[in-house]
Parts: C-alpha cells; sequence; structure tokens
C-alpha cells in the first residue's frame, strides 16, 4: 500500500470515533400527551433523550400499553460493543501502518458483518420490547403489538414513532467507504505497476 492508501485507511479508522461522539440511532414518538414529540438517542455505550426527562416520559407511555420499561443497564450489547468499536478503530490503524492490502480489504468486510449484526440486534430489541407486553397493561388492544420501527414511520395507535439513522453511523459508513476505497485504489495500483513492469529476455 502506498502512502495515499495508508492515509485511507488511518481515516476509515478514525472515522469510527463520531459513534462516541454522537448517537448511532434516533427514535422520535408523538403521542396525544406529548405533542412536541420525544426524541430517544441510541448510543454505542448508553441510551439517553433530547432531555433529562424524554427516557422518563418515554417509560410512561411504555407503561400504558404493557411494554417494559427502558434502561440502559438491561442491554449487555452496550457494555461491550465501546471494547468492539476501539478494536476495529486500533486495528485499522495497525493495518495501515503495516500496509497489506488484503487486510485492510477483510477489515473492511469483518466491520460490514459488524454492522449488519448491529442491525439485525436491534431489530430484535424493538420486536422483544413491542410483542413482550404484561397483561397488566393499562390498555389493552387483542392482538395488538407495538413494533417500532427499524427504519421510518409507523402508527401504532395514536402515537407516530419515526426511526432514523443519526450522526454516529456515518462514523461506520464513511470508514466502510474509506477501507474499501484503500483497498481498491491500492489494487488498481499494484496491477499498474505489474503491467509496465519490464520483461525481460533471456540473452
Amino acid at each position: 500500500m502506498k502512502a495515499i492508501h495508508r492515509v485511507l485507511m488511518i481515516v476509515a479508522a478514525l472515522s469510527l470515533g463520531l459513534l462516541f461522539m454522537f448517537p448511532m440511532w434516533k427514535i422520535y414518538l408523538k403521542a396525544p400527551q406529548y405533542p412536541e414529540g420525544l426524541e430517544m438517542h441510541i448510543w454505542v455505550n448508553k441510551i439517553s433523550g433530547s432531555s433529562e426527562s424524554v427516557l422518563q416520559n418515554f417509560n410512561i407511555l411504555n407503561h400504558y400499553i404493557g411494554m417494559e420499561p427502558i434502561h440502559a443497564e438491561s442491554f449487555a450489547e452496550l457494555k461491550f460493543m465501546p471494547y468492539i468499536v476501539i478494536g476495529f478503530m486500533v486495528t485499522g490503524v495497525l493495518i495501515a501502518l503495516i500496509g497489506k492490502r488484503n487486510l485492510a480489504g477483510a477489515w473492511a468486510g469483518l466491520l460490514m458483518g459488524a454492522g449488519a449484526a448491529g442491525i439485525l440486534d436491534f431489530y430484535l430489541w424493538l420486536v422483544k420490547f413491542g410483542t413482550n407486553l404484561s397483561p397488566e397493561a393499562p390498555i389493552k388492544v387483542p392482538g395488538m403489538t407495538y413494533i417500532p420501527p427499524l427504519l421510518g414511520n409507523k402508527t401504532l395507535l395514536n402515537f407516530e414513532a419515526l426511526s432514523l439513522p443519526a450522526l454516529g453511523s456515518a462514523g461506520i459508513l464513511l470508514a466502510i467507504v474509506f477501507s474499501i476505497l484503500a483497498f481498491y485504489l491500492s489494487y488498481k495500483s499494484a496491477k499498474k505497476e505489474l503491467i509496465n513492469k519490464p520483461v525481460h529476455s533471456a540473452a
């Protein structure tokens, strides 16, 4: 890998730092009780809201329809995901220093796999909370579930839910794009050098 390819790989690794600076995902909820809307933020290591009372208000609404309260402590993923991200950042920089093209490609592939696994885990989390309802809920509608959307808008009774990626997710996207660029451009460069390499005929 040439210097420019190594720089791209370092940028890819450091892009993941956005996950610690911004939320990965946002869920907006609009209800008659909260016409201004509630905004929950899902980070790589915590769950928060646009204000201190948001999570409490989310849990008040969840109580009425029988959903479990949302607490960061309930999710083991939030405890080990930061270490996975840091692991990708460190190995990404090391790959840039080593300069092996195939390692850059493998890193990009593993990151895409980890991202897909994270989205699947998030979806299963939504399904669990939307279907595992308490029989003692004040509001019960036979056959009704409350699975928030993974992406986009969804109406749940008189609630409007909207789920969208946040700025932290851009870190993953940038890391994938820059690492693939580093791999591809390094491959093209090596191929060009091989084609232009002079062939010495035997005397």
